[in-house]
């Protein structure tokens, strides 16, 4: 019960069994693990004629008797009875003094061992704002004006072609309300201001942290409770719809993070729901995550797979999501994930892959491909599992993108080196090219980097503060100049001093030194020239689309490359010098003799830098070089990325 409320109130009576019929076909596929849109009939739903009173519908197989207590009723268990509906293990019935804005929950009580519970509704479209754990009685009406962004969503080419610049946001972080003293912004409130903001640095699309409601706020939102309720701390539903229009009618794609691989052991919430583990395994050495202290869904069970796939469409149907980054693939993979010996259970051949999850994922990514085309998904996947982001049909997991967390751990551990010791560790610039090809990568620079005591990527840079914040820059210079598609955490854009704590806005006065203002300029820059050159993206997935230049200098750290559109595409020249030692006269091997426009240079004074480079320009001659049919000098500024493409 929520808030120990209580009452003497009561009215009497069963709800009315002649409730709006539930299509036994719904009933089926729930059953079969093969419903896309089971929020359509489970949960608080408002009468369709607009009479009085909600119908609430909830899966609770191993329950002796299910009931709605409420604000309607007192808070009284079996005023409100609700009736099981044959042998599908759903309850439903229809609550006359029921009303929209209403708080509820289900007090079910087991046919095992006397236990009794009051659980929130796993369908609800919204939770009462934590500490309270009631779900709340709501039907989100939203005037979407996204029409044409849709559309053109549906028809556009794959995005694997095209540029994608994610920026990661924290909404509970991201701005504080100074005037009034609240520690965030509303939905609403980011709708009038995050949309500008993100365009004018030109990212592409957002992408939040879970939005999904989550009682401990300290988890961001990865521990989940409300999978079908937008956190109620920011404001209604209609709020994150308005805030999802208003980054479409910018031209900004909005991805949510989603949490299928666990959810936390509150008792309100999804664990041991009717008296038994009815969403999460038994055994804990099957359902229990040693890592995070949660519980682990049992996908090999029907219901519960359709109750992730419906979760999932739901974000994409009644909220307009682009795409869903799914957190902690590799935990759902390996049956021993985090575990010593003894304390997991091999499958039925006696391996350590979890088959149930995998096929959960394969029929997760082929129905939403299917059913809403242009969407994409990602996985964070930190192990080399073959194939996440190849397609089902060819015996991949159907993704369309994976993190490329290997490259971010090698480069930010090169990257912190003292560029004195860096000639001996050059490998892990160069490590990445041995597996580029094998998954669509996204190259993150995410928030679990500047969390929890590791410091912001400021910090993590060495030398004094000029070297700190040429060092970020270089490691953005390489960010955009890499194959993949691009990541960065908010705060990021300016290279704060602070790691990012969840409790506190962003410290956006930094923006007032000039040291920082500059990196958010290169950021810009950096995001034009990403968007303005297709050779940065076009190709990004394929063998043609990058070539090494020089990736054997490690006495001078070096690294020069070559990005590659196609026919038509101009190519772009990358060249990344990885010490504070300015390198004069560096030949490169380019496509063709003729001039070459410097397009972007990290040392440019504008972003904090000392101001060496090429003077906007430089003349290549026909002398060949790295296997190329001509050459150019080149001014290396001291620990900064230089690029250049053919033309004036």
């Amino acid at each position: 019960m929520s808030s120990n409320r209580a009452s003497t109130q009561r009215r009497p009576g069963p709800a009315r069994p002649d409730f709006e019929a539930i299509d036994p076909n719904d009933l089926w596929f729930w059953s079969e693990g093969s419903h896309l849109a089971a929020y359509r009939f489970l949960g608080a739903h408002l009468r369709s004629d607009r009479g009085p009173g909600v119908r609430f519908a909830v899966w609770a197989p191993n329950a002796e008797s299910v009931s709605v207590i409420g604000e309607f009723n007192g808070w009284v268990p079996h005023t409100d009875e609700l009736r099981i509906l044959g042998d599908s293990g759903v309850w439903a019935g229809m609550v006359e003094a029921a009303r929209p804005g209403q708080l509820y929950k289900y007090h079910i009580v087991s046919r095992y061992d006397g236990y009794r519970v009051d659980k929130a509704d796993p369908f609800a479209r919204q939770a009462e704002i934590p500490p309270g754990t009631a779900s709340r009685i709501v039907a989100p009406a939203y005037r979407w004006r996204d029409g044409d962004w849709m559309e053109q969503r549906r028809r556009a080419p794959s995005i694997r072609q095209r540029p994608q610049s994610i920026y990661e946001v924290h909404l509970g972080s991201f701005r504080r309300v100074v005037e009034e003293g609240r520690r965030s912004m509303t939905y609403r409130e980011l709708a009038r201001s995050l949309p500008e903001y993100v365009a004018s640095m030109g990212f592409t699309h957002v992408e939040f942290l879970p939005v999904m409601e989550h009682p401990f706020y300290g988890s961001w939102g990865y521990e989940t409770t409300g999978y079908f309720a937008p956190t109620a701390r920011w404001g209604p539903p209609e709020g994150l719809m308005e805030l999802v229009d208003a980054l479409h009618a910018a031209e900004i794609g909005v991805l949510f993070d989603w949490v299928p691989s666990h959810f936390p052991a509150d008792g309100h919430g999804l664990g041991y729901f009717d008296g038994t583990h009815l969403f999460e395994h038994a055994d804990p050495r099957l359902g229990w995550h040693p890592d995070w202290n949660s519980c682990i869904f049992n996908y090999g069970r029907r219901e519960v797979v359709s109750f992730l796939t419906s979760s999932a469409h739901f974000w994409i149907d009644r909220y307009h999501a682009d795409g869903l980054r799914v957190d902690a693939v590799a935990s759902m993979l390996y049956r021993d994930y985090s575990r010593r010996p003894g304390e997991w259970i091999p499958n039925a051949q006696g391996g350590r892959e979890n088959e149930e999850a995998i096929g959960f994922l394969r029929h997760l990514n082929t129905t939403l491909y299917r059913e809403h085309p242009g969407i994409d998904t990602y996985a964070e996947e930190s192990t080399a599992w073959p194939m996440v982001s190849r397609p089902v049909d060819s015996g991949g997991l159907g993704f369309g993108f994976k993190w490329d967390m290997g490259w971010m751990h090698d480069w930010l551990r090169y990257l912190g080196r003292d560029p004195l010791y860096r000639r001996y560790h050059h490998s892990e610039l160069t490590f990445r090219g041995l597996y580029a090809l094998h998954e669509n990568y996204v190259l993150p620079l995410s928030h679990d980097e500047v969390v929890q005591g590791k410091g912001s990527l400021l910090r993590k840079m060495p030398g004094d503060d000029w070297q700190r914040f040429a060092n970020l820059r270089l490691l953005y210079g390489g960010l955009y100049g890499l194959p993949g598609k691009k990541l960065l955490f908010m705060g990021n854009e300016w290279a704060p001093w602070n790691e990012w704590y969840h409790e506190t806005s962003l410290d956006w006065n930094e923006l007032e030194r000039p040291e920082h203002a500059g990196v958010q300029r290169w950021i810009v820059d950096l995001n034009r020239l990403y968007r303005r050159e297709p050779a940065l993206s076009a190709r990004d997935y394929e063998a043609d689309g990058f070539r090494w230049l020089v990736a054997d200098d490690a006495d001078q750290s070096v690294l020069v490359f070559l990005r590659n559109g196609g026919p038509g595409v101009r190519p772009v020249v990358v060249a990344l010098n990885f010490t504070p030692v300015p390198r004069a006269n560096y030949t490169v091997g380019v496509p063709a003799a003729g001039p070459y426009a410097e397009l972007a240079n990290s040392d440019a004074r504008d972003y904090g830098g000392s101001g060496l480079g090429n003077a906007g320009r430089v003349e290549a001659r026909p002398e060949p070089s790295h296997g190329l049919p001509a050459s150019v000098d080149l001014m290396l500024p001291p620990l900064a990325a230089v690029f250049l493409a053919p033309g004036p």
